[in-house]
C-alpha cells in the first residue's frame, strides 16, 4: 500500500471540506482571545459547558483585513465596545483548510445584536445579583457633605478629561475653593477592573482626607465600556462609604457603575460643575439662613423696643409709688437707729463715767510710786556722772572715743585725749611706759 505525502493527505482534507462545507455558516461562541495584527483580527472561539463551565470545543477563526474594516466600525458603534475575550458573538463564517497552517473559521460577517443581547443578559444578572446581597442602592444612601471641596479623582492622569475637570474647578464662577488628589488607574481594556479597584482601596485608607470621590474616563470613543459593568467593580463601588460620582461616558452609555454610584453625570465638565452647584447651592442655603437671621432679629428687636415703651410709660407711676414706700420705710428705719444710737450712747457714757471713778485714785497711786522710782534712778545716776568724778581730782583717757583702762591698748603713735573737770589735752604716744602731754 502506499502511503501519501502529508501534503497530499492535507490537500485530501481541503478537498473534503470545500465540497462538504461549501456555504457559509452562522456560529454562536465565545471569546477566549482576539487581537488585531496588521490589520487582520485574529479570534479564539470556545464553547464552555453551561454547568462547569469547562470547555467543550475551540476553534480559531481569522476576519482578513478587507472584511474587517468593514465590521469593526459598525459592531463598536453598536454594542459600544471592542472585540474582547470573554465576550459572546454571533459570526457568520465559512469553512477553510490550508495544506499549511491547518483548519480556520472565515469570518464573513458579524451580528452586533447578539452580542448586545448577551452583555444585556449579563448585565441583568448582576444588577439582580447586587439588588440581592441589598447594595444595589447603598451609595444613594449615603449623604454629600454640604461643603465637599476635597475630591479623591479616579482617572487617567493623560486623560484631556482629568484636566478638563481639574480647569472647571479651579476657574469656578463663585470662587470657590476645592482641592483634588489624583489616583491613577487604566479606564480602558481589560485592567479597567483591577485598576479602579486598586485606587479605591488607596482612596479608603485615607478616607478621612476626602468628601468624595469622583471617576471619570474623559474624551475620545464610548467604545470598551465593559470593563465598569462587573460585579466585583460595582460591589466595590456600592460599598464604599464614601459618595462616588461617575463621570465615565456619555449620555447614552450607562455602565452599571453608573447605576449604583451616588451620582452619575455625563462627562467630567459636568462632575466638576455638580460639585461647584452642590457648594453653590450650600453657600446660598447659609445666606438664606443668614437672611432669616436678620429678619427675626429685626422682629424681634421691635418687639423689645414695644414692650420697653409700654413699661417706660409706667415706670414714672411705678417710681413714686415705690419712692413713696421705699421714704416711709427709710424714715422709719431712721427714727429706729437715731433711737439705738442714743440708747448706746447713754449706756457707753455711764460706763466711761463707772470706770472713771474706779481708775482714777490706781492712777494717782501708780503715777507717784513711778515719780518717786525715778528719783531714786536720778540720785544713781548723779552718783556715776563722769563730770562728778573729774571734779574730784580724777582724769578719762580715750582712745577713738573709747575709755582706755589698760595700756595694752594703745601703741605708739596712737592719738589719745585726757578730759579733766576743766578743759582736755590731746597726746601723741611714743611708748607705754613714757608719755608726751601736748
Amino acid at each position: 500500500m502506499k502511503a501519501l505525502t502529508l501534503y497530499e493527505l492535507n490537500n485530501l482534507v481541503r478537498g473534503v471540506i470545500s465540497a462538504t462545507l461549501d456555504r457559509p455558516y452562522w456560529v454562536e461562541a465565545e471569546l477566549s482571545e482576539a487581537r488585531e495584527v496588521r490589520g487582520h483580527c485574529y479570534m479564539e472561539l470556545v464553547q464552555k459547558d453551561q454547568l462547569s463551565a469547562t470547555p467543550v470545543a475551540r476553534a480559531s477563526a481569522k476576519c482578513w483585513h478587507s472584511v474587517w474594516m468593514r465590521l469593526k466600525p459598525r459592531f463598536e458603534q453598536v454594542t459600544g465596545q471592542t472585540l474582547h475575550a470573554g465576550m459572546k458573538v454571533l459570526l457568520l463564517v465559512t469553512a477553510n483548510f490550508h495544506e499549511a497552517y491547518g483548519f480556520s473559521w472565515i469570518v464573513q460577517d458579524i451580528d452586533p445584536t447578539y452580542t448586545m443581547g448577551d452583555m444585556a443578559r449579563k448585565r441583568q444578572e448582576i444588577i439582580r445579583q447586587l439588588k440581592e446581597e441589598g447594595v444595589f442602592d447603598l451609595q444613594r444612601q449615603l449623604e454629600l457633605p454640604l461643603f465637599a471641596q476635597h475630591i479623591a479623582v479616579i482617572s487617567s492622569e493623560q486623560a484631556a478629561g482629568y484636566g478638563d475637570f481639574c480647569n472647571q474647578l479651579d476657574n469656578n464662577d463663585y470662587g470657590f475653593y476645592f482641592s483634588y488628589t489624583l489616583f491613577p488607574a487604566i479606564m480602558q481594556g481589560e485592567q479597567v477592573e483591577s485598576s479602579v479597584i486598586h485606587a479605591l482601596n488607596d482612596i479608603f485608607d485615607r478616607a478621612d482626607d476626602f468628601d468624595a470621590v469622583v471617576l471619570i474616563r474623559g474624551g475620545g470613543a464610548t467604545a470598551d465600556m465593559s470593563g465598569f459593568d462587573t460585579l466585583a467593580l460595582a460591589e466595590n463601588v456600592a460599598n464604599f462609604p464614601l459618595p462616588i460620582i461617575t463621570g465615565i461616558g456619555h449620555e447614552r452609555d450607562e455602565s452599571i457603575l453608573d447605576m449604583i454610584s451616588f451620582q452619575r453625570v455625563k462627562t467630567p465638565t459636568a462632575a466638576a460643575a455638580f460639585l461647584i452647584d452642590h457648594l453653590a447651592a450650600a453657600d446660598s442655603h447659609l445666606q438664606m439662613l443668614g437672611q432669616r437671621t436678620v429678619t427675626y432679629v429685626d422682629t424681634r428687636m421691635q418687639q423689645e423696643h414695644s414692650r420697653l415703651d409700654h413699661l417706660a410709660h409706667r415706670i414714672p407711676m411705678l417710681f413714686s409709688l415705690v419712692k413713696t414706700r421705699q421714704g416711709a420705710i427709710i424714715d422709719r428705719l431712721s427714727q429706729q437707729m437715731l433711737s439705738l444710737m442714743r440708747q448706746q450712747l447713754s449706756q457707753a457714757r455711764y460706763r466711761l463715767e463707772l470706770l472713771q471713778g474706779r481708775t482714777q485714785p490706781a492712777i494717782t497711786q501708780k503715777l507717784n510710786t513711778e515719780k518717786h522710782r525715778l528719783e531714786q534712778y536720778n540720785l544713781r545716776l548723779k552718783a556715776v556722772d563722769p563730770q562728778i568724778i573729774l571734779q574730784r581730782g580724777y582724769s578719762l583717757t580715750t582712745l577713738h572715743g573709747k575709755a582706755i583702762r589698760d595700756a595694752s591698748m594703745i601703741k605708739e603713735g596712737d592719738t589719745i585725749e585726757t578730759r579733766f573737770a576743766k578743759g582736755s589735752v590731746t597726746s601723741i604716744v611714743q611708748s607705754q611706759q613714757q608719755k608726751h602731754h601736748a
